[in-house]
């Protein structure tokens, strides 16, 4: 896919829209209005801003900027504004150390070369090549001495001279953009011919949109059709005299054209289309599924005539009655009853967690604990809810496997977040992973061969409703605060577990802050010693979101890594997919988890579902794939 590096943000095609705020000349000269106009798109979320560098004499005449009769009328009334524009070489290097701890990338454009050797001093990661540049061939020349990448604007270009640029810096090895512009002030809509991007495409190499018409409906549609980078420019008032401030936008429409970009990134999506948690739990409540038309008894053989299709949607689909045709049954069924996955496998459930060669253990509740644990896994991981920790624990018996409890996520509607700047929320956490750990020592009982400590899985927290924030010092630091807590916790581990960009909760989609890139995780395990339970699920959703590789986020915590949990995904909030019914590659991923000294979790979404079929063939699954391995 064509992209560019900027600084460390990608830009390109599957990535977020580079946002670029054009401040250029609309700071009108005043540096602290430039500051006002940095302020101003940071606090907008865009991911750039963008100056205007020239030397007027390296650009004109001095016969004209002498004497501007000497000029046509166009010359006339620009060259003043420029000239009051024009910041000196010092506030341009403090504008950009302002942008940096503003924590947006510093842009600017240069008209000459002599502005070049100055941004170059400065350390800009990237040159903006206005349109009427496109064809200067000897600021081409030097900005590709540079070895910085470019975004090119097209503006008032001829397709020939734009084809001209593209040969002349791909021949000089230049990282480069395209940017469809219409370089009219403001641009009228019927101008624009947002499909020209179709074009500038056939080069290879990303495209954007640079926008000078009103309002913020023709960017955002660029954005949809593909663009990778959005230019506006913007000021605090478009009634400001100078040339660019009508074709502006005011800070209101700056935030809603961000606002806009992203969502329609989030919706635009991708060419799959999977569900999303909200489908599935439409689609178990409206949804068919097959059931038995009559009472069936072990061993008969199943017809057409034995199979209709009722709600809910929680069983085998309509469209597979086929497979169920011809097939022996192992156990019997009553006359709408639900078949199960379970019915259309060649071994009965209990051969097959038998023979998972690694160690193993299912998502267990008090409810169902004596039933899976029928099956001989090696450890039983339950999980806990608000309800638990209120109610005593049930008369269990004795368990030999290892013991393993999952901290609630939420306690009574209230998330469990390690990581709030809400300091009664902080400790309200903290007290319930502490509560959890009563419970879990109380649970200890019932598995009198424990020897190690209790392993507590917990979420860390972190999570936003409206967005992602931008700074994630201050939730880090939270983070540390009641891990250091926890960590004083006797005969119990506490194992935080990385979390999914877009977690569900209360019927919502959240936006996670912390603990999901690798290196985070990674750093805050060296920092404090700890270890961490790995959500498989979880980190390929990250992935498919943040544009980071599995195998390269695997490999980073791999050290830190003292329990598992597997199970499939797609998209970027399609997580506890069954084995094979995403698109994680396992084949590849397998490799480097089945020599971590981990117990496996398959933490398959309703798994415990029909006396825990979800999890036998999740094993079943990982079984065939493990046996593939070289």
């Amino acid at each position: 896919m064509p992209c560019i590096k900027i600084g460390d943000r990608t830009v390109g095609t599957g990535q977020p829209v580079y946002i670029i705020a054009e401040i250029g000349i609309n700071h009108n000269g005043d540096p602290h209005l430039a500051r006002q106009l940095i302020d101003i798109a940071a606090d907008a979320g865009v991911d750039a801003v963008k100056f205007q560098k020239r030397a007027l004499r390296n650009i004109y005449p001095g016969s004209i900027l002498d004497d501007l009769s000497n000029a046509d009328k166009e010359l006339q009334f620009v060259i003043p504004f420029l000239q009051q524009a024009e910041l000196s070489n010092q506030d341009m290097a403090d504008l950009a150390d302002y942008a940096a701890r503003r924590k947006v990338q510093f842009l600017c454009t240069p008209w000459d070369e002599e502005s070049v050797d100055l941004l170059e001093d400065i350390g800009v990661p990237a040159y903006k090549v206005a349109s009427p540049d496109l064809t200067n061939v000897f600021l081409l020349e030097r900005l590709a001495q540079t070895g910085k990448p470019l975004i090119v604007s097209t503006g008032m270009s001829r397709w020939e001279e734009i084809q001209y640029t593209v040969d002349f810096l791909k021949q000089r090895g230049v990282q480069f953009a395209l940017l469809h512009c219409q370089s009219t002030y403001p641009a009228p809509f019927k101008d624009i011919h947002l499909r020209f991007m179709e074009r500038l495409r056939e080069f290879g190499v990303p495209v954007g949109y640079s926008g000078h018409e009103r309002g913020i409906a023709v960017s955002t549609c660029a954005a949809a059709l593909g663009a990778c980078i959005i230019e506006r420019h913007i000021t605090l008032d478009r009634t400001m005299p100078g040339p660019d401030h009508a074709a502006s936008l005011e800070p209101p429409g700056l935030r809603k054209q961000v606002r806009d970009i992203r969502v329609m990134e989030q919706a635009r999506g991708s060419v799959q289309r999977p569900l999303s948690r909200g489908e599935i739990l439409n689609r178990h409540a409206l949804a068919k599924s097959l059931v038995a038309a009559r009472d069936i008894k072990s061993g008969e053989t199943l017809t057409r005539a034995d199979l209709a299709a009722l709600g809910p949607g929680t069983g085998l689909s309509p469209q597979r009655y086929h497979e169920l045709i011809g097939r022996v049954m192992r156990r019997d069924i009553r006359a709408g009853e639900q078949f199960r996955e379970s019915d259309l496998l060649d071994e009965p459930p209990q051969a097959i967690v038998a023979g998972f060669p690694l160690r193993w253990g299912p998502v267990a509740r008090y409810r169902d604990a004596r039933l899976l644990a029928a099956w001989n896994p090696h450890v039983m991981e339950f999980h806990l809810t608000d309800r638990d920790l209120d109610t005593p624990i049930p008369d269990l018996g004795e368990f030999s496997q290892e013991l393993i409890v999952h901290a609630p996520e939420y306690y009574h509607g209230q998330l469990l977040d390690l990581c709030t700047t809400n300091e009664r929320q902080r400790q309200a956490s903290i007290d319930l992973v502490l509560r959890t750990c009563d419970t879990a020592r109380q649970l200890r009982r019932h598995f009198p061969t424990q020897r190690d400590a209790v392993k507590i899985v917990v979420h860390p927290g972190g999570m936003t409703y409206d967005g992602f924030l931008r700074d994630t010092t201050q939730l880090y630091a939270n983070l540390e605060r009641s891990a250091e807590r926890l960590y004083q916790e006797k005969d119990v581990c506490i194992l935080l577990e990385n979390l999914p960009p877009f977690p569900w909760y209360f019927g919502g989609q959240w936006y996670s802050n912390v603990f999901t890139g690798a290196a985070e995780i990674a750093r805050f395990c060296r920092e404090h010693d700890a270890s961490i339970t790995y959500d498989l699920s979880h980190a390929q959703l990250w992935c498919n979101h943040s544009g980071d590789d599995l195998l390269e986020h695997i490999q980073t915590v791999k050290p830190y890594i003292k329990h598992l949990h597997i199970a499939d995904s797609l998209g970027t909030d399609g997580e506890g997919l069954q084995i094979g019914d995403g698109e994680t590659d396992f084949a590849a991923v397998l490799p480097l988890l089945k020599d971590i000294p981990a117990a496996w979790i398959p933490e398959i979404w309703l798994g415990h579902r029909n006396e825990g079929e979800g999890f036998v063939i999740a094993l079943q699954r990982l079984s065939e794939a493990l046996a593939q391995l070289p």
